[in-house]
């Protein structure tokens, strides 16, 4: 929308407002009285209206957003709803199987016939390590890197849940959740909110600062928001500078996560536009092909196209080439 152009500006003034939206409104009626004849120029009922006109319009986009977040609020409470009965039924259905299995003469007699070769066939061969375990115990030792121990697991969002606040991420934007246990309704007023391009501080004036520090990484200041939920709860929604690459924590001074468990499923990757998903996802691969050791999708092209050229010509002899 063309009016968003001016969002930074105005969230900039309104967070200088201790008194909130109608200190706000206060500064810019007397601007327009100062500086335009917006009051003179006009009977005092045509700037009433045109100012409830203004108002209305408004007001109805408000109503309609909030509405619609009610709805997907409800929506996304039924499918919790749903997925919780869904999983309460298929663990009852689980109990009440019935733990005895009932099995004929001839299954009886081909279940010992094959135990008592398997025996035969332990003792006629010593038992050696199982590789394929010894593998796997090798390979969750590796899963995680030395330089990896000790950092947080993601929670759902690709963040992290800290003891005063939470945060959770997708590629495009960070969302912090701080609640406040304090006995009263929190008000701007009552808050200290300084975002810029590479650090954040967000506090309660008079109490130490939940978040002070330099950021992970740089954000779009002018693209950056922050509101009130429920009188208690401050979220700021980030939105990053470098729209490829996760988080691994928020200020420089707070715990690390590991990013190699991030679930990208997690990051609304469907909402990405065509070329940006396919740059990802081929991020995505490339990333686990080299943690397994196997070819990148660019080496897979190089190897193609090598088998390609000595089919085309079995009179080269390549034996004693070398390929980096």
């Amino acid at each position: 929308m063309e009016g968003e152009k001016f969002d930074g500006m105005l969230m900039g003034m309104a967070q200088q407002c201790e008194g909130g939206v109608m200190e706000l409104l206060d500064h810019f009626f007397g601007f327009l009285s100062r500086r335009t004849d917006f009051f003179s120029g006009a009977g005092a009922s045509t700037v009433e209206q045109t100012v409830l006109k203004a108002m209305k319009k408004y007001q109805a986009d408000a109503a309609a957003k909030a509405a619609k977040e009610k709805k997907e609020k409800a929506a996304a409470e039924k499918r919790r709803q749903e997925r919780l009965a869904k999983q309460k039924k298929e663990e009852e259905a689980k109990a009440e199987e019935p733990r005895i299995v009932e099995i004929t003469d001839e299954e009886a007699e081909a279940i010992e016939k094959e135990n008592k070769e398997k025996k035969m066939a332990e003792v006629a061969q010593p038992s050696e390590p199982d590789a394929t375990n010894e593998e796997k115990k090798d390979g969750e030792d590796d899963e995680e890197d030395e330089a990896d121990k000790g950092k947080l697991k993601p929670n759902v969002g690709n963040g992290a849940d800290m003891e005063t606040y939470a945060w959770t991420q997708t590629l495009q934007d960070l969302e912090i959740r701080i609640p406040f246990k304090v006995s009263f309704p929190v008000k701007s007023k009552d808050l200290v909110i300084d975002i810029q391009q590479k650090k954040l501080k967000v506090g309660l004036k008079g109490s130490p600062a939940i978040l002070d520090g330099e950021m992970y990484a740089k954000v779009k200041v002018e693209e950056c928001t922050w509101c009130i939920e429920d009188k208690k709860i401050v979220i700021i929604n980030l939105e990053k500078m470098n729209q490829m690459e996760w988080w691994n924590r928020v200020t420089l001074d707070q715990p690390e996560i590991n990013t190699k468990k991030v679930n990208p499923e997690n990051s609304k990757l469907s909402d990405l536009d065509g070329e940006t998903r396919s740059m990802v996802e081929k991020m995505m691969f490339d990333q686990r092909q080299k943690e397994l050791g196997l070819p990148t999708s660019e080496e897979q092209k190089k190897q193609e196209m090598l088998k390609k050229f000595m089919s085309a010509h079995p009179e080269m002899d390549f034996s004693k080439a070398k390929f980096n």
